[in-house]
């Protein structure tokens, strides 16, 4: 047993730049190669490929550009790949695989992981009313793809039995990481506490440079994003490891960084729920070991649930989107009401062809802060802005329709119209529909030289429970002002910014939001001011669910999950913004009212001049 093994995080996800792989096999002195390209839309995508062609449906990239380049170097430094290029045709990626090695000279034991489609159990489970996760919807008639979030078993199987790259299907992003790690430390299937940490070093790399700086609230102290390096784990057999970079790369990776994406897209963090383990991320704890290496701990788990989360993909109409640049005195007003007309223009026309309604439309005026910052926008006088009007609806011809008329507003309305870069095309609305499906009637497999091994998942459990008692964080010694409820004199307004980092992300149509004290001693004040109402309240425009607070105390740390938030979500969603990315942000807006004497992380006076982000 090695006592550490360096995984290195190539690709956060189908379109990643193509410089990940190369750079860390040539500097990161790695032992696995890990790789994420899977995405609800990608999936459906991948079908549609599949449907065309029987030996397409993987991610081609994947052979053509990345393995193409690497492929003779990981075969000579015996470097092990994992990826879940295989999409919905997992076998043909390995095929493609296998042929390029064949055409380089070199000799590569592949092995595919099959068993995520559940589209044959479609029927069945119609009949016995399986209903959407979040939105409680029946099963819709027509699905595209049905495709199960594997663990890491099969990949720790294949890898038992000596492949060197192992090709997936769906598996959750962080199984790749995990996978690799229960073959190297032997770790077993119940020993949980270990497969939390395996899972959070997944968790870490499964979103590439956002682990080395990438979207970092502090984004001007990450240096040289040109070369920026992707990530690097050195773990240990007892679960702990260390986040780096290869040595001489561009990016950061500080604490503040690792946190932030430690919380990106994650709900309740004492019941982060995998097929493998169900995670407890409350008690991590990450320390700076060295210039760009923080050492993570603290993870713990427990037995996974019953079941497995199934992604499944429809087609709800079609959806077009047309956009306008406004130039000059009163932008965006002239923006405004340029999209209003082409709706009404268009409603009429849909009405004497006898075409129905718009299903959805949503009209944004981009640079005026208004899709964003709602009643609390400051920008609504610029003299330049982007009209984004998109719409749904059931037939593709009244969205050729539309398509039509965005392009004569520019000789018919408001003087500065310009920025109709052709006419846009309309394209199938593809939803996602996540249900859950008991471990028992799927059987993943791992093909491998020509023999089918079946993979033994434990299966039975009982629900994952509820977590009962509140996480709390312990009060920090010797810190004065922790509550300004008390003694209101000697107060200041800043944004949040100036006492936080802050990264969101999304799960379907919540979103989710990180918030790290950046000092130890701030967090009892910023729990004082961020609750749950004072939240929902500043992103009222935007979430129309609920918000629930989760204390973070290892890392002193929020996470904020808010319902309702994104418009549907992902491929459901007409926003400019639909994955959230930008949620933080607003938040990070938010004035917090504190002492006047407090110093800054540097020493520096925590309000210098009046912000004017708070207005």
């Amino acid at each position: 047993m090695r006592p550490v093994v360096r995984i290195g995080g190539a690709s956060g996800f189908w379109g990643d730049s193509s410089v990940g792989a190369p750079q860390l096999v040539a500097r990161g002195e790695v032992d696995y190669l890990v790789f994420d390209y899977l995405a609800e839309l990608t999936m459906s995508i991948l079908a549609a490929a599949r449907g065309k062609n029987p030996d397409l449906g993987y991610a081609t990239d994947f052979v053509t550009v990345t393995m193409q380049a690497i492929l003779k170097e990981v075969v000579a430094s015996n470097i092990r790949v994992i990826s879940n290029a295989g999409g919905v045709n997992p076998q043909a990626c390995a095929d493609a695989i296998t042929a390029l090695a064949a055409q380089q000279g070199v000799q590569v034991k592949v092995a595919v992981v099959l068993g995520d489609d559940a589209t044959a159990l479609l029927p069945q489970l119609r009949s016995e009313g399986v209903r959407e996760m979040q939105s409680g919807a029946a099963l819709p008639d027509k699905v595209l793809t049905a495709n199960a979030y594997l663990g890491a078993l099969p990949i720790r199987r294949a890898l038992d039995e000596g492949a060197q790259i192992v090709v997936t299907g769906r598996c959750v992003d962080s199984a790749v990481t995990l996978g690799a790690l229960m073959h190297e430390f032997g770790w077993r299937p119940d020993d949980y506490d270990r497969l939390a940490q395996g899972s959070l070093a997944g968790h870490i790399l499964e979103c590439g440079c956002q682990a080395t700086g990438g979207l970092h609230t502090d984004w001007e102290s990450v240096p040289d994003w040109a070369h920026i390096g992707y990530p690097v784990l050195e773990c240990r057999a007892d679960g702990s490891f260390v986040a780096t970079k290869p040595a001489g790369t561009g990016g950061l990776v500080n604490t503040a960084v690792i946190a932030e994406q430690m919380l990106y897209e994650i709900g309740d963090p004492r019941r982060y729920l995998l097929p493998d383990v169900s995670c407890d991320f409350t008690g991590v704890t990450l320390a700076q070991a060295g210039p760009d290496r923080v050492e993570v701990r603290g993870a713990r788990g427990l037995a996974p649930g019953p079941e497995y989360k199934v992604s499944a993909t429809y087609m709800d109409g079609f959806r077009c989107t047309g956009q306008l640049t406004i130039i000059g005195i009163d932008a965006a007003r002239k923006a405004r009401r340029t999209g209003e007309a082409i709706l009404e223009r268009t409603r009429e026309l849909f009405a004497q062809q006898g075409l129905a309604d718009y299903s959805r439309t949503n009209l944004e005026v981009l640079g005026s802060e208004a899709a964003y910052f709602g009643p609390r926008a400051r920008t609504g006088a610029v003299r330049e802005a982007v009209l984004r009007l998109a719409v749904m609806h059931p037939q593709k011809a009244a969205l050729e329709l539309f398509a039509r008329e965005i392009a004569p507003a520019g000789t018919s309305w408001s003087p500065g119209t310009t920025g109709a870069d052709g006419r846009p095309s309309p394209a199938p609305a593809i939803r996602q529909f996540a249900f859950l499906l008991d471990k028992r009637r799927l059987q993943p497999v791992v093909l491998l030289d020509g023999k089918e091994l079946e993979i033994a998942i434990p299966c039975g459990q009982p629900p994952v429970p509820a977590p009962t008692n509140p996480v709390r964080p312990e009060p920090v010694e010797g810190h004065a002002g922790a509550s300004t409820s008390s003694a209101r004199t000697g107060l200041v307004e800043v944004p949040l910014i100036r006492l936080a980092y802050a990264r969101s992300g999304d799960k379907g149509d919540s979103s989710n939001i990180g918030v790290i004290a950046r000092r130890p001693e701030w967090l009892p004040l910023l729990r004082e001011q961020l609750t749950e109402g004072r939240v929902a309240d500043w992103l009222g425009h935007l979430v129309h669910g609920q918000v629930t607070r989760f204390d973070v105390p290892g890392i002193h740390a929020m996470n904020f999950l808010c319902t309702r938030a994104l418009d549907g979500g992902g491929m459901a969603s007409l926003r400019n913004d639909p994955l959230g990315k930008g949620m933080a942000q607003i938040l990070l807006t938010l004035p917090i009212r504190v002492p006047a004497a407090w110093e800054g992380p540097a020493g520096d006076a925590i309000l210098d001049t009046p912000d004017e982000s708070i207005q």
